[in-house]
């Protein structure tokens, strides 16, 4: 008998079980379709030496100093701030947007405050920000939303910017300074060994057994548990009774050249040349020492593994009859990306199974539990 069944070994599943079993003192089964650990935060050695993150890349960054100090007892870390370069008129200019970008693009040298009134001449005044359009044109202007946004989302999604949620570009600020950085978070780090070894160190506990190339809908009926953590597609538990919910897939293809460095930064945005949106040379990001290097290029794609839900309104409407499902079981959670249908950065996803996990506490020492199997099967 198991206290707690855990499906997916990523980080919401990892974070869960580890806790579980150190803090609680709970047996524990974590499971995975996959043939490995630690999610799509999955790196391993290519047959050149290289380590590369099967899934795109992986830049660990929060302001959280409760996750980073939760993982650091599992990892020591290789300090790195990521820098994306776009190429944009023939130029390679750093994104987010800033100080240098403009005055590279338009061979101007402005100051802070001269950038600044440089936006505010181009801003369209939206009276009501509601789509990803809105929220660029708003603040640079049309003519760097053609340049930088349009084409990348329309590639990224399959749908024009003015189609999706103003969520989409909010995440890319636009500064009038010269700060390059991808991210300014308090810690950037990257796991000194990588991500795959600090999962292993998060799960190596005699409380947690895992089984992988696992389907739990295989196994279910064979497993004796008291509770379960989910961290798959919600509309997968329920059979997608209400109609499946829509993703973005990714196509990674992968390249290792001999020699020493390809590219000027970790990452080169392509917003409108090429079918693929994106290349990344993993040894900036690790910071490895190889006189080869590796390189990813992703391709968004309609079908395949479910990497991004898409922000609609319609979409969201369908979550939410998935999440009053979802609330009506006592001894089952949700947890993560893929079971809340939305998209979290990793220190996000972090601190959420940490939540989780002081709710579990809470729940433990007011309520009696009840068999995780049957509440499972009421679904059907």
């Amino acid at each position: 008998m198991f206290d707690y069944l855990i499906v997916g070994a990523g980080y919401a599943g990892s974070v869960l079980a580890e806790r579980l079993a150190q803090v609680a003192n709970k047996k524990v089964l974590i499971i995975d379709k996959r043939n490995h650990i630690a999610g799509n935060a999955y790196d391993y050695y290519n047959e050149d030496g290289i380590l590369i993150h099967k899934y795109g890349p992986h830049i660990f960054h929060t302001n959280s100093k409760d996750v980073f100090d939760y993982l650091s007892k599992f990892t020591e870390w290789h300090y790195y701030q990521h820098k994306v370069l776009a190429s944009v008129d023939g130029q390679m200019v750093p994104i987010p947007i800033n100080l240098n970008t403009i005055n590279a693009l338009y061979g101007l040298s402005l100051n802070s405050n001269e950038v600044e009134d440089f936006f505010a001449s181009k801003a369209e005044d939206v009276k009501q920000i509601a789509t990803s359009e809105d929220v660029v044109v708003s603040k640079v202007g049309r003519e760097l939303y053609e340049k930088f946004f349009k084409g990348y989302t329309k590639k990224q999604w399959e749908l024009d910017p003015s189609e999706l949620d103003a969520s989409v570009t909010a995440r890319v600020p636009t500064r009038t300074n010269k700060d390059d950085r991808y991210f300014t978070d308090t810690y950037q780090a990257m796991p000194l060994y990588g991500y795959t070894k600090m999962f292993e160190k998060m799960l190596d506990h005699p409380n947690i057994k895992i089984m992988l190339n696992t389907d739990y809908q295989d196994i279910i009926d064979e497993i004796r548990y008291k509770k379960l953590i989910f961290t798959g597609p919600v509309d997968e538990y329920f059979n997608y009774c209400y109609g499946k919910l829509p993703y973005r897939s990714l196509e990674f293809k992968f390249e290792t050249i001999d020699r020493d460095q390809f590219q000027q930064a970790g990452t080169i945005n392509y917003p409108n040349d090429y079918a693929f949106t994106r290349i990344t040379e993993f040894k900036h990001l690790t910071g490895q020492k190889h006189p080869k290097t590796s390189l990813v290029y992703e391709y968004p794609k309609a079908e395949g593994d479910p990497y991004y839900p898409i922000p609609k309104m319609e979409n969201t409407l369908l979550y939410k009859k998935y999440q009053a499902l979802a609330d009506q079981l006592t001894n089952t959670y949700f947890v993560g990306r893929l079971a809340t249908y939305k998209y979290y950065n990793m220190d996000q996803v972090v601190a959420q199974a940490l939540t989780t996990f002081k709710k579990i506490l809470t729940q433990e020492t007011t309520k009696p539990s009840t068999n995780g199997k049957q509440i499972l099967k009421s679904k059907n």
